[in-house]
């Protein structure tokens, strides 16, 4: 009831700033206040089982999870207050209090008036404005570049791990339930099917399994919930940010979508990273639990590894870089070609430039040497130095080439 809770709004502003302070319970009436009654306009997120509101303090703002009756079973709320009071990292959302409140209200029932208790269960957390990571994964050719992707797979994967060192199961893991601050920092969120497990507790059987489908593994009818069914989301989670898309990719698919979007200067380095990631992501979608990566932190001293690897890399190129230009960089291109019609031939212009005082070998192959009968395997060549160009960069080597695909 309010009268028992006394934390005050000038308590919960202190909260917000304060990142040491403990999860308290809140009244209703605060939280009632903050979110204009609950207003629609105040509303920024809604799912099955509960409704989201912003809370409006004077130096800050909270997020309000209102829970609906439906959902409202004391043992589950209890679960997962337990599961929130016990986590605090920088990858998981911050939880700043709960509220159970109960008020007696006239209702009409059989034509009289009873009086029936009206349950309120609702949760406090941190506010995160970037919304949440299904907002931002779009297909390869688009979005956010793999700078900014790499993090956010490595900030999952930490916020996972600390949440299973802490003996807590999320079971409901997805681009939807990780939020993004500011900084584009994941932040897990949603902890309403999550599972607390004891010391040395590796298992649980449990009466009913929920979840999203497509990030559940294939035991979850089971009902036998270990840590592994957060490492098979994990994985779905990481060819989703990697591709746009759920489900399975191949890797030199992931790798072809990915090449031509890097730096110069960085592909080597992003391509091997991107190539960890996709058999990570791999590993952990494998059907059997056993052949999954054993734990999160085993995941995350891979990506350390892959990031170790590159710095060396990063020195190695720096200290033997010659002081004169005279490093010629080459970058890998993939030709895209006008659509080719089954047993036609086609004619197709290829203009290469050399820019630099040596002179270039090229050579072009198919990605699929089956698929041209003739042309492209031949395409290979010396580009010289151009004679009209104002300085001592620049020639030009113009090709036409005629290509016959076979389907």
């Amino acid at each position: 009831m309010d009268y028992q809770v006394s934390t005050t709004r000038t308590d919960l502003e202190g909260m917000i700033v304060d990142e040491s302070t403990e999860p308290k319970a809140l009244p209703f009436s605060l939280l009632d206040e903050i979110t204009g009654s609950f207003s629609q306009y105040h509303e920024i997120g809604r799912g099955g089982f509960a409704v989201v509101h912003r809370g409006i303090l004077g130096t800050g703002t909270v997020a309000v999870k209102k829970l609906s009756n439906a959902y409202i079973h004391e043992t589950e709320f209890q679960r997962e207050v337990e599961c929130l009071m016990s986590v605090r990292h920088k990858n998981i959302v911050r939880f700043l209090g709960y509220c159970t409140d109960t008020q007696g209200s006239m209702q009409r029932y059989k034509n009289k008036y009873v009086m029936a208790d009206v349950q309120q269960r609702l949760l406090c957390f941190e506010y995160v404005p970037k919304g949440s990571l299904h907002d931002y994964i779009t297909d390869a050719s688009c979005g956010l570049p793999w700078r900014k992707r790499y993090p956010i797979i490595k900030g999952v994967c930490e916020g996972l791990n600390y949440l299973h060192m802490n003996r807590v199961i999320h079971l409901d893991l997805k681009p939807a339930n990780i939020l993004m601050d500011d900084s584009m920092e994941p932040k897990i969120a949603d902890f309403g099917l999550s599972r607390c497990f004891d010391e040395g507790q590796s298992l649980v059987i449990a009466t009913k399994v929920a979840g999203t489908l497509g990030y559940l593994p294939p035991e979850f009818n089971s009902r036998a919930v270990t840590r592994h069914y957060d490492i098979y989301s994990l994985g779905v989670i990481i060819m989703e940010i990697m591709t746009g898309r759920k489900g399975y990719h191949a890797i030199e698919d992931v790798l072809d979508s990915w090449r031509n979007r890097l730096e110069e200067s960085l592909e080597d380095t992003e391509l091997e990273q991107i190539r960890v990631c996709a058999n990570i992501g791999k590993e952990c979608t494998k059907n059997n639990p056993v052949k999954r990566p054993r734990s999160v932190q085993h995941i995350i001293d891979r990506l350390n590894e892959t990031e170790r690897a590159d710095e060396s890399s990063l020195e190695t190129m720096r200290l033997s870089m010659p002081t004169e230009r005279g490093l010629l960089h080459v970058h890998q291109c993939k030709l895209q070609f006008p659509m080719f019609k089954p047993h036609k031939r086609i004619s197709c212009p290829l203009r290469l430039t050399n820019n630099t005082n040596d002179l270039v070998a090229f050579r072009c192959f198919p990605k699929h040497s089956e698929s041209f009968t003739d042309g492209l395997s031949k395409l290979q060549g010396i580009v010289l130095q151009d004679p009209l160009a104002p300085s001592l960069y620049g020639w030009k080597n113009s090709l036409q080439r005629t290509w016959k695909h076979s389907m």
